[in-house]
């Protein structure tokens, strides 16, 4: 690592993200989260996407939000890939090279993956993966993000993302079968996943247990927060905004009582299950109320929100901000309501979310990485054997938590006295779209249409 030689270091901002720069890293000034980002990104030949118009901000707290804006922000900047040890260890190949600048076209070659499609692969990189769509920044850690991912290969051994099948049995304590080794990189799951020919197969041994302790770690009983109201009785925004808490509350307090179950409690101190739940809280309820509590909230929530009619000020006043949360809502609940995400499933999901090493001020980071790791395996071994025939499937679920935690950050921006207006709009338009559902067998088969 390159430090500075002078106390202006401190002065010193990543020209990036905008963070505390630590020092000239492959030609720029850089902090270590966009530093071990970027090399990450390089030498796993990461091929992200956008999800929106490939402008995304970029800050200290907004970085992982989008993968792809941050390495396009690096390549624009000047970061320069030819820096980088081929060998994959620290330090930079020539502390000479400066900044460099390249063209579009070469800019959006790296992006789309098409530079790494053309290089011969004289060897696989030992780094650690990239995920930080299932962890928020912290720079100290940044370098331990679990995405584990391969590539496929017809003539050697697959390393995924550089744990080899040795270093996997670390996670859930079984030997590597032949079906991980062609699981083809999570980014670009849809375009080989063609390849493979679904297989029914049994669960790995140490999978079950895990997940049973998971799901038996969940409060998967109604929730208790009295959501009936009279025919004839309009709600007023005070009436819906103090629902809207006591619901809050009571889904804050389940996830604690959650944490008190976890099968891993006993292996973090106190204080870092408190600093993972003050930075996690919203994430966490925002997957349960579209899960395991969807029937109530989009059911007997709704049902209260349609009593409730907001006055022409309100709606006038409305942010972008709000307006953004609410179509963002909107899209995930429709694609929770494809997927059809099972108890176990969102039992995982709900770990991964949750064991998130890189929230500053945690203590045992090298133990929530390989926690994390654990139970990533651990969710995509169960899609794969509970739906052979969705290749797509566990890429698709673990893509719907960025959007969680990008939804979970642009809420705080959302006044609170337009909370209920925002809860009747997205509510109401996913009832509405449920309506719009057309069931019908033929034989063994059903077909749903919008």
């Amino acid at each position: 690592m390159d430090t500075w030689e002078d106390d202006s270091a401190d002065q010193r901002t990543c020209l990036i993200c905008g963070d505390r720069a630590t020092g000239l890293h492959y030609g720029i000034i850089s902090c270590e989260g966009c530093k071990g980002f970027f090399k990450r990104s390089i030498c796993n030949k990461r091929v992200y996407r956008c999800s929106r118009d490939k402008n995304c901000e970029m800050s200290r707290k907004q970085r992982n939000r989008c993968q792809y804006c941050r390495l396009l922000k690096c390549l624009q900047m000047g970061m320069n890939r030819k820096a980088i040890r081929e060998d994959g260890m620290p330090g930079g190949r020539n502390k000479s090279i400066g900044p460099v600048q390249i063209t579009e076209e070469e800019i959006e070659r790296i992006m789309s993956g098409q530079e790494f499609k053309d290089e011969a692969p004289e060897h696989t990189w030992g780094n650690n993966g990239d995920s930080d769509h299932s962890s928020p920044s912290n720079g100290a850690s940044e370098g331990n993000q679990p995405s584990p991912a391969s590539t496929l290969s017809s003539n050697r051994s697959v390393e995924m993302n550089g744990y080899t099948a040795a270093l996997r049995d670390q996670y859930i304590n079984t030997s590597m079968s032949t079906h991980y080794q062609l699981l083809p990189h999570l980014f670009t799951y849809a375009a080989q996943s063609g390849l493979l020919a679904p297989q029914p197969r049994s669960l790995y041994p140490q999978s079950h247990p895990l997940v049973l302790q998971l799901v038996g770690a969940e409060d998967l009983t109604p929730l208790t927060t009295p959501m009936l109201i009279e025919d004839g009785y309009r709600v007023t925004q005070v009436e819906l905004f103090a629902l809207l808490c006591r619901l809050a509350d009571e889904l804050l307090f389940r996830q604690i009582a959650w944490i008190k179950k976890l099968p891993f409690f006993c292996e973090l101190s106190i204080e870092d299950y408190t600093c993972l739940l003050s930075s996690t809280w919203q994430e966490l309820i925002l997957l349960a109320c579209l899960t395991i509590y969807s029937a109530q909230i989009f059911g007997d929530l709704a049902d209260v929100t349609a009593k409730y009619t907001p006055s022409d000020d309100e709606l006038q006043g409305f942010s972008e901000d709000g307006m953004e949360v609410m179509e963002r809502l909107i899209y995930l609940f429709r694609k929770f309501h494809q997927l059809k995400i099972s108890n176990e499933e969102y039992a995982c999901m709900k770990a991964i979310n949750f064991l998130n090493q890189d929230i500053r001020g945690l203590s045992n980071v090298s133990q929530l990485e390989q926690l994390n790791k654990r139970y990533w395996y651990v969710c995509q071994d169960y899609a794969e054997y509970k739906y052979p025939h969705q290749p797509k499937r566990f890429p698709e679920i673990m893509m719907c938590l960025p959007e969680i935690r990008c939804i979970a950050g642009k809420l705080v921006n959302v006044p609170l006295e337009q909370l209920p207006l925002l809860f009747k709009a997205v509510l109401h338009s996913c009832k509405s779209s449920l309506s719009k559902f057309i069931l019908f067998e033929r034989g063994s088969e059903t077909r749903v249409f919008y």
